[in-house]
């Protein structure tokens, strides 16, 4: 026995010390104060053990009987014929899958963009314990160095990314907004410099936290000087404590580059440096593009073409370090995680408000998993709310293995809760660490893989993308990033493209508009569903990135953009001699600020075929003969439940009753040819809910639809 307590940790020998004391005395009650703290112990002690019994048989293989319930999933086709623990398993099935193929991937996947990405495929995995204690750098003064129980050599530098090379310039000129970390515009951030500089960076904690020193530095953490250190917090401040401005002086200049030396950005294809066409030159502001077309889009070929569409996808990047004092973007404990977590909005039921579920109960759903202390009204499902984003793009990506789309229909909500973390205004020629940061971990790293690599992702802003309750956020960057993407297009916050199939003789006209005035109401007026609203903090202002000047004339500022809009808009769909006319927008069918009459005009006068939309958390096919439908014969459909925050109702498909549409989590496949345009609503776990066709006119506005 002493041979044996000499190896095991010291957890396990006071569990194995109270299993021994009990065996001697089985009497459950205490008999003293310190007999009572010791029952308590045991009793906490067996509790951890068995989360990590069941975490590890959570995290095996699936039961034999859920593995036969799982093989008979084909007989299964009926949504309200499948059963909660059957929607479960699949959920868990699709995750293992998921991981699988990660672990598969491995580290060899070249980078797609930028050169220090991380391989895709790591979501999700599985996070440790959360520590609110090793969030962020400590205040207290530094451990002792090389004597006091810890070793330096325990807690050594990341090693830099695979592929790092540092390119910094040496010549380059300090940055103009540079400062030193004396200068009152760091005072934030010079304790915690200082601190470190005094030997905290030995800190046992130190490679969690300054893991992105390789990154932003080109250098690692032990080797990083005050200079290097104010740069990271500049821009990535671990625990938020930001310097306002770069260093002059630095380890790898330029210091005001976040990126090591290199560039911020990369080329698009085709583009070079004496380049000023508009698919390789940004705009000098974020709107100098409004209402132009994009370059056309050719696919040669026979074979069947596709088109996926997609909205309210992008979950929070919880390992970001927000800039400008602004919180991490964790709502629950395990959103700390790298990659995608779900945002839990709330769920109301209208006909019922005593069953609504607001959002501070379903973030406690997320973080008990749904058990007793989860309200019924909630309707929180276990390995579906929960990783929601990752289960609609592995349906995406194992259908674009199938159907290889041609590209993607974004209507928006790319990032949540209030789209890219920092203020508006960054040069349009750059992008923010920040934004970087949130593309990598919720884009980049998610929508990857055969059928979807290099595919464009046709975009527009959704109301969180501007900020959700603000308007200051840095929506700008989502439209800087089209030029430091090869595959993300957003050129303006309206604007339009064709898309010639000239093996197959037809084309299709896209159109791409911002319907967000309908979010934008007076100050005083639902903070809620505000961008204009009183949220937004004093002063705040978009003047100098072409947006709204202050939160008094922003409703003014919206209605006036959608306004320019809708007469673009008719003119440019009366001189469309495409085959087919599509609109992507965020908000849903029908509400275009006239109860729907304008898409009616759309359609009937101009010869609108297709309305795409989002904002709904759920997925709704509205064909030209539904009840609902008031546009005309317009077929439309909702796909808002892309999973970046919870769907409207209870993903439960036993509680479909309370749905609006066919469905909470999924997207839409497109099948487009010269003769009909087929629509299918795609469920999270890859089953086709709903299909409706679209034929074409035969000279006259109005075209022949069925479902």
């Amino acid at each position: 026995e002493l041979l044996l307590r000499s190896t095991l940790p010291p957890t396990t020998l006071h569990l194995l010390n109270c299993f021994k004391r009990d065996s001697h005395q089985p009497s459950p009650v205490p008999s003293s104060f310190s007999d009572l703290m010791a029952k308590l112990l045991c009793a906490g002690l067996a509790l951890n053990l068995g989360n990590v019994i069941l975490t590890s048989a959570e995290d095996g293989d699936l039961e034999e009987k859920d593995a036969a319930l799982l093989a008979a999933d084909d007989e299964c086709n009926d949504p309200e014929q499948c059963s909660t623990k059957l929607l479960q398993l699949k959920a868990t099935k699709a995750s293992m899958e998921i991981e699988g193929e990660a672990n598969e991937q491995g580290t060899d996947q070249e980078s797609s963009n930028w050169w220090w990405q991380e391989p895709s495929g790591w979501w999700p995995a599985p996070s440790p314990p959360y520590d609110w204690g090793n969030a962020a750098p400590p205040a207290p003064a530094p451990p002792p160095l090389n004597g006091g129980g810890w070793s330096g050599s325990s807690s050594g530098a990341p090693a830099p990314p695979p592929g790092f090379v540092p390119k910094g310039d040496p010549n380059a000129p300090p940055p103009s907004n540079c400062a030193a970390l004396s200068d009152p515009t760091n005072n934030v951030c010079k304790p915690v410099v200082d601190w470190l500089m005094s030997g905290g960076k030995h800190d046992p904690n130190a490679g969690k936290w300054f893991s992105e020193m390789p990154n932003i530095a080109g250098v690692d953490y032990m080797s990083a000087t005050a200079d290097d250190f104010q740069r990271l917090y500049y821009c990535s401040p671990p625990g938020g404590k930001s310097c306002g401005a770069p260093p002059c002086h630095c380890t790898l200049p330029p210091c005001g580059n976040c990126y090591g030396g290199h560039a911020d950005r990369v080329k698009r294809p085709g583009c070079t440096d004496s380049s000023t066409s508009m698919e390789c030159k940004p705009p000098r502001q974020a709107f100098d593009y409004n209402g132009q077309k994009w370059p056309t889009y050719t696919f040669e070929g026979g074979q069947t073409m596709h088109i996926f569409a997609i909205g309210d996808w992008g979950g929070m990047d919880g390992t970001l370090n927000p800039i400008e004092g602004r919180p991490p973007l964790i709502a629950y404990a395990k959103g700390s995680k790298k990659g995608p977590s779900v945002f839990p909005r709330s769920r109301m039921y209208p006909r019922n408000p005593a069953m609504n579920c607001k959002h501070d109960p379903l973030i406690k759903c997320f973080e008990n998993e749904g058990g007793p202390q989860c309200p019924y009204g909630c309707g929180y499902v276990k390995g579906v709310d929960d990783q929601a984003q990752l289960l609609v793009a592995q349906a995406m990506k194992d259908r674009a293995r199938i159907s290889d789309p041609q590209y993607i229909l974004n209507v928006g909500d790319n990032f949540y809760w209030g789209g890219i973390e920092k203020n508006c205004g960054t040069p349009m020629d750059s992008i923010s660490f920040t934004a970087h940061h949130q593309f990598d971990q919720i884009f980049e790293g998610v929508y990857s893989g055969k059928g979807l690599d290099g595919k464009p992702w046709l975009s527009v802003l959704g109301n969180h993308d501007w900020g959700g309750r603000v308007f200051n956020n840095g929506w700008d960057q989502q439209i800087a990033y089209t030029w430091a993407s090869p595959r993300w297009v957003m050129p303006a916050a309206y604007w339009r493209t064709t898309v010639e199939y000239p093996t197959q003789m037809f084309s299709v006209d896209l159109w791409f508009l911002d319907t967000n005035f309908q979010d934008a109401h007076a100050n005083d007026e639902d903070p809620d569903h505000n961008i204009c609203g009183p949220n937004n903090p004093a002063g705040a202002t978009c003047a100098s990135a072409g947006g709204p000047v202050d939160k008094d004339s922003c409703p003014s500022w919206f209605r006036g953009l959608w306004e320019q809009e809708k007469a673009w808009l008719t003119r440019t769909m009366e001189e469309s001699t495409a085959s087919w006319q599509i609109a992507v927008t965020h908000f849903p069918c029908a509400q275009d600020g006239q109860g729907g009459s304008f898409y009616r005009q759309l359609r009937q006068e101009y010869g609108l075929d297709l309305l795409v939309t989002g904002h709904r958390h759920d997925q709704e096919l509205w064909a030209y003969n539904d009840r609902r439908n008031n546009m005309g014969g317009l077929t439309c459909f909702v796909t808002g439940g892309g999973g970046g925050i919870t769907s409207e109702s209870s993903p439960n498909p036993m509680r479909k009753y309370e749905w609006y549409g066919e469905a909470q989590y999924g997207f839409f496949d497109i099948t487009v040819t010269k003769e009909r345009l087929t629509v299918e609503s795609i469920n999270f776990d890859g089953k086709v809910l709903r299909t409706a066709e679209v034929r074409p006119h035969q000279g006259s506005k109005s075209k022949e639809q069925t479902e």
